[in-house]
C-alpha cells in the first residue's frame, strides 16, 4: 500500500509502521502519530495498538459530538487505552476540554486515556535508528542472541562486547535488534556512540 503524497505544509504524509508488536501494518495520519506508534511499538507495557477503531459519541446541548482517538492500545495486563498524538508542548482550551470529556468517557468505560505529546530529541532519534533493526529478520539467531548477553551479562562499551563476539558486519544489526526488543539495554537519552555502555536486561 502505498501513502498518500504531504499535503502541503505537512512534514510527513500518511503512511503505514509495521509493528514489531503485533507484526501488521498501523496506519498513521501525521508525523506526531507516526513518532508514538513508533514508540509505543517498542514499549514493553503495549502488546497490540491499532488506529482509529472506534469513535465516541457524546450528546452536548447542540447536539451530538464525535471524537474518534487515534490509537487504541492494548496493555499487556489487559488494559484498553484510547490514545491521541500531539506535537505540541500545551494543549489548547479546546484540545483540553475535548481531552477532558474523552478522559471521563474512557474511565467510565473502563479504560484510560493518554494524550501523548512531544519527546526528547536526542531519545526520538536513537529509537528512530533502532527501528530500523525491529524486523525479526536482525534477529542473528540463537547463538549470537546468546553470545550478546554473555558478552553484556555487565555494562561494557559497545564496540568492546561487539568485537569480542566477532564480524561487526553480522554482530550489530542483532545487538541493535536486542537494544530495539528490550534484550538489551543503554541510555537512550544521550547520543549513540561506540563507547556507550550496553548491558544485558534481566529476563522478567
Amino acid at each position: 500500500m502505498e501513502a498518500s503524497p504531504a499535503p502541503q505544509g505537512k512534514r510527513l504524509a500518511p503512511g503505514w509502521w509495521w509493528s514489531s508488536t503485533t507484526g501488521q501494518l498501523v496506519y498513521y495520519g501525521s508525523a506526531a502519530m507516526r513518532l508514538h506508534v513508533m514508540l509505543l511499538d517498542r514499549d514493553s507495557r503495549v502488546s497490540g495498538l491499532a488506529a482509529r477503531p472506534l469513535e465516541l459519541r457524546w450528546h452536548v446541548p447542540s447536539g451530538v459530538q464525535a471524537h474518534a482517538p487515534q490509537l487504541m492500545l492494548r496493555l499487556a495486563d489487559g488494559q484498553g487505552v484510547p490514545a491521541d498524538c500531539t506535537g505540541r508542548g500545551e494543549l489548547s482550551q479546546r484540545q483540553r476540554s475535548l481531552a477532558a470529556v474523552v478522559g471521563e468517557i474512557c474511565i467510565a468505560a473502563g479504560w484510560w486515556y493518554w494524550v501523548l505529546g512531544p519527546v526528547d530529541p536526542i531519545y526520538r532519534r536513537n529509537v528512530t535508528w533502532l527501528a530500523g533493526y525491529r524486523h525479526p529478520r536482525h534477529h542473528g539467531g540463537q547463538l549470537l542472541a546468546a553470545a550478546l548477553q554473555e558478552a553484556f551479562a555487565e555494562p561494557a562499551p559497545l564496540w568492546e562486547g561487539v568485537r569480542r563476539i566477532g564480524d561487526p558486519l553480522i554482530v550489530l544489526p542483532a545487538l541493535f535488534h536486542a537494544l530495539w526488543a528490550g534484550r538489551l539495554a543503554a541510555a537512550l537519552g544521550a547520543p549513540m556512540h561506540e563507547r556507550m555502555p550496553v548491558w544485558a536486561q534481566a529476563a522478567e
